[in-house]
């Protein structure tokens, strides 16, 4: 299978050969369908091209996306099962619950994650709901805390606590507390400690029910480990194949089968080309060819 410069010399040549067709449209087409003849399975990319564009609208994951699975699985036979290709940044909380409620209404539990390079936030919560990730030892995920308004849950919580604790030895301090505390509004303490109780019920029944066959103590090790601001300090953290297999995950080596770590890889080249020479911020495309794109505005001049 071809590598990264590879895949540029094979999309040049497209070019050329068929002028009046997109040609990264047609190479990550053919090899999307490769993964998808090697396994047998349905075969969907879920693909954002956050790295290629950070500041772009439309990167995450958001209530828009479920139209583009809802025309990816349409004309699927659905008894093959599913095999989802992540690569995401995470989103939304509530659109995540509500495309994992989608996948299961069409699915069930037959539902594996390829994860190429990295599923981050409420793409580790995706993956999370499947029965199996596939990772290779390039592979990662990232932690399921929280973030409101850009700062961790947890972390906020945790400076509250600080601050009650330190006011009480010392009273002397309340005056530099406040200006601390007083950035956060009224409600937001609340918001915080409910956003973590929802993402982590949520991601403990996905886990419960399907990954880890009503094992509660697994459940429990996993989502503590990976929604604990403390262990991880930063939700940007990349958490290593190694580290999912310790805590309890069930994990795939995608080195396992040379033929499809090479079909998997090439279509990762493949998309992130798309992303680099195009305006596409995110597609959802599966092995038959259909897709949905979202592009982001070209940069006015």
């Amino acid at each position: 299978m071809p590598n990264w410069n590879e895949v540029i010399i094979e999309i040049q040549q497209e070019q050329q050969k068929n002028p009046g067709v997109n040609p990264l449209d047609t190479v990550r087409r053919k090899y999307l369908k490769k993964v998808s003849e090697i396994t047998g399975r349905n075969t969907i990319a879920y693909y954002s091209g956050w790295l290629q564009k950070p500041t772009a609208p439309g990167t995450a994951v958001g209530d828009k996306d479920k139209s583009g699975f809802m025309l990816g699985i349409n004309k699927l036979d659905r008894s093959q099962g599913l095999d989802l290709i992540l690569h995401t940044p995470g989103g939304d909380i509530a659109a995540t619950e509500s495309l994992v409620d989608y996948l299961y209404s069409m699915y069930g539990k037959d539902i594996r994650v390829i994860v190429p390079q990295i599923s981050m936030s409420a793409g580790t919560m995706i993956a999370f709901a499947s029965k199996e990730i596939v990772m290779g030892k390039h592979s990662n995920l990232g932690p399921i805390d929280p973030q409101m308004g850009g700062l961790a849950c947890q972390a906020v919580l945790n400076e509250f606590e600080q601050a009650k604790e330190d006011i009480k030895r010392n009273p002397h301090s309340a005056s530099l507390w406040q200006v601390i505390i007083g950035k956060y509004h009224p409600t937001f303490l609340g918001a915080c400690k409910q956003a973590i109780e929802w993402s982590e019920k949520m991601v403990s029944d996905w886990l419960e029910n399907n990954m880890c066959n009503g094992d509660k103590q697994k459940v429990q090790k996993i989502v503590g480990t990976f929604s604990n601001h403390s262990v991880q300090k930063s939700h940007a953290r990349h958490i290593s194949k190694k580290e999912c297999v310790e805590v309890g995950l069930v994990i795939s080596d995608l080195e396992s089968n040379q033929d499809l770590q090479d079909a998997v890889l090439t279509t990762h080249h493949a998309f992130m080309h798309t992303f680099s020479n195009t305006h596409c911020v995110k597609i959802i495309e599966n092995h038959i060819g259909i897709a949905y794109i979202e592009q982001a505005a070209p940069p006015s001049k």
